[in-house]
């Protein structure tokens, strides 16, 4: 992909100005074109792979996630080609919108497209495509979405067809439905659960909070968008930590391979005005993104993006990803929305958060401890509140971060007899530099977890109970592959230098320090943290403070003492 030489006067981190994502967008279109069907309707990327929905609707999403980006685009010439598409699409020549079908997703990008362009696009078209177009649109109001972010597609199709009066009753009545279901996942502090249970990814930025904003944003309805941008603005405040120094995403949750998607809620916050982050911050992590996965082979020698994280990797797939499916990165350009002088695209960059400070930060929502460190700029998500056991590896671990991914030979987790499953994950709090659940492991053993940290160190504490006596119980680190990423495992106490032990009569307690650093010469670990055990309690004095002391009970975890929040999580 050809760029713009980099600004490093006005972007001195990344390089990256407007041009860049400019150039960027219009290499992406230019590379889908020669994949197009004759007739524009469908753009079936080549590949061997196939998702669950089959060819015909794989060719639609290749159509609707491009669509997308020639919109936040403006390019005209560009969307000129997918009026020809769209007119031959809804000819019959697209799938119907059924049921919890796929291509209910794909009209909402669709939807959304025509809504931003209506000048360029849908109001040039001839009215015959745009009855038919509506019609076919029409569907998605009364399908059934599976309940999950998938109820915000008929939300976005609605608040089209309402805006071009289009069955208004029915529209409107999709509309405030789907933006009601909604309600029962919003958790608090900024932060929605993909549908029931404890299912928090990049799915709260790219779908759970995007749609909703841009709903209120289109619809000038200050009402709903003061309830959606505040949520929103809540959410970027942690969201903005997600990001390492050097641009790369958290690679946790599900549908990684859509990448740069991952700045959406950076610049809907600036787009509608609702974000606690500066301009230069934004651009800066926004920018950081793209430029991560562009250097790291996203996109191919053809110009397409791949399936997979940095380059191809089957890892990272679902069985609905199919050859097209990376093109939701496409999102990731809602920026150009906002115009050339805007303050996100003339600020100086400013650096992120994990290059300003060490910080160890508890999200309460999703029960998680952020640990990131401004030497390395690696970013550590400790995950004691998120689960999804469709999608395991992505959610089940102990721990993820901005520089590793999770392993086929379980990193970060509790292996009680041969059993690494972590299932049924009860948050039990969060505080001052600690996180702590409790899980079911080992043919119906409960694991009861605890993790401290400060700078890059970290102590790990793990209560075993409802085993036989003898159980083995292995316990697993960071798998560490990038260059210059080092990983350590020290066991303290219950484990032998293999970091393995067994459970004994009652409940049994094992201890490990842990780090993931991209320091070249750390302070060994020992002399970061002493830690002691003594009847149940766990010791830990960090270099310099005050003891803190780990309660762990058949009822929950208490943390006391310095950084220790004075409380605990009950179970």
């Amino acid at each position: 992909m050809h760029l713009p030489p980099p600004d490093h006067t006005l972007s001195p981190r990344t390089g990256y100005t407007r041009a860049h994502w400019e150039s960027a967008a219009d290499s992406l279109l230019a590379a889908v074109e020669p994949y197009a069907t004759e007739d524009r309707a469908f753009y079936h990327l080549p590949g061997d792979r196939q998702s669950w929905s089959g060819r015909v609707s794989d060719g639609l999403e290749g159509y609707a996630r491009t669509l997308l980006l020639a919109a936040f685009r403006r390019d005209e010439s560009a969307l000129e080609r997918y009026a020809d598409g769209l007119a031959a699409g809804v000819s019959g020549a697209w799938p119907r919108i059924g049921d919890r079908s796929q291509p209910l997703v794909e009209a909402a990008s669709i939807a959304l497209a025509l809504r931003l362009t209506r000048p360029l696009l849908w109001d040039r078209l001839d009215d015959g495509v745009r009855q038919r177009a509506a019609d076919w649109l029409g569907d998605a109001l009364t399908a059934e979405p599976w309940p999950c972010n998938w109820e915000l597609f008929p939300v976005t199709v609605g608040g089209f067809l309402y805006a071009i009066d289009h069955e208004p009753d029915t529209a409107r009545k999709a509309v405030d439905r789907g933006l009601e279901r909604i309600e029962q996942w919003y958790v608090g502090d900024g932060w929605y659960t993909d549908g029931a249970g404890r299912a928090f990814d990049y799915y709260n930025g790219w779908a759970m909070h995007l749609y909703p904003v841009l709903h209120a944003w289109l619809d000038d309805d200050p009402r709903l968008l003061e309830l959606y941008g505040g949520r929103l603005s809540r959410h970027l405040t942690d969201y903005a930590r997600l990001f390492g120094g050097d641009g790369a995403p958290m690679r946790q949750g599900r549908s990684l391979t859509y990448r740069f998607a991952t700045t959406v809620p950076l610049w809907l916050g600036a787009l509608t005005g609702h974000t606690p982050l500066p301009p230069g911050e934004t651009r800066r992590l926004a920018s950081g993104a793209l430029r991560y996965f562009l250097q790291r082979g996203a996109v191919d020698e053809r110009g397409l993006l791949s399936l997979g994280w940095h380059g191809p990797d089957p890892d990272v797939l679902q069985g609905y990803s199919g050859p097209a499916s990376p093109y939701w990165a496409s999102k990731g350009f809602l920026g150009l929305l906002l115009p050339p002088e805007h303050e996100v695209w003339t600020a100086v960059e400013e650096p992120g958060p994990a290059e300003r400070t060490d910080a160890v930060t508890p999200l309460s929502a999703p029960n998680w401890l952020l640990q990131s460190t401004r030497s390395d700029g690696v970013v550590r998500l400790h995950n004691h509140g998120s689960e999804d056991v469709r999608y395991d590896p992505f959610y089940t671990r102990l721990a993820y971060s901005t520089v590793t991914a999770p392993s086929s030979s379980y990193d970060n987790s509790v292996v009680v007899g041969d059993d690494p499953g972590r299932t049924g994950i009860e948050p039990l709090g969060v505080g001052d530099g600690w996180a702590a659940s409790r899980h079911i492991s080992g043919g119906g053993a409960r694991v009861t977890s605890v993790v401290l940290a400060r700078g890059a160190a970290e102590v790990r504490v793990h209560r075993v109970a409802g085993t036989d006596p003898g159980t083995p119980v292995r316990v697993t680190g960071w798998a560490a592959a990038e260059d210059g990423v080092r990983a350590e495992l020290v066991p303290v106490a219950g484990l032998d230098e293999a970091l393995t032990g067994v459970t004994g009569d009652g409940d049994s307690l094992f201890v490990a320090l842990a780090r993931l650093t991209g320091e070249a010469d750390p302070v060994p670990l020992e002399d970061l943290v002493s830690v002691r055990t003594q009847d149940g309690i766990v010791h830990v004095r960090w270099s310099g403070e005050s003891e803190v002391r780990v309660h762990l009970t058949s009822d929950g975890v208490r943390v006391t003492g310095a950084g220790g929040g004075g409380g605990g999580g009950g179970g």
